[in-house]
């Protein structure tokens, strides 16, 4: 049975458009932010790291794949995925630096905002 569902998964997985995919890594991101926010909450701060140059592996993934010279997206929308990529980046290494539940969160709205508007449900 074990096996079956991973085939599935598998299957599923490959299945996905570039955009879905983009969308479920940037929920993934999401919620090991969360995870990672609730153990600093618990006094554990080895997960947050981990969490945080996860989100940064995956906007940089992001944002190099939305500027690209033969991305066809809009000129104005690949400056605005590369300007909020940089905002990431660096709330990223300020959160590593100084981290607060605030800042996860910020983080963590980002990524599901974008996952939302990937999935076509902006709002």
């Amino acid at each position: 049975m074990n096996n079956a569902a991973n085939a599935y998964a598998r299957t599923a997985h490959s299945a996905l458009t570039p955009r879905e995919a983009e969308s479920q890594l940037l929920l993934k991101a999401a919620q090991r932010l969360i995870g990672a926010g609730q153990a600093l909450e618990a006094g554990e701060n080895a997960r947050l790291n981990e969490a945080l140059s996860y989100n940064q592996r995956v906007w940089t993934l992001l944002s190099s794949e939305a500027t690209a010279d033969e991305n066809p997206l809009p000129a104005d929308v690949k400056q605005g995925v590369g300007r909020l990529g940089v905002f990431v980046l660096r709330s990223c290494v300020d959160t590593m630096i100084a981290p607060t539940p605030e800042k996860i969160a910020t983080l963590v709205s980002i990524n599901n905002h974008v996952a939302a508007g990937l999935q076509g449900n902006p709002g």
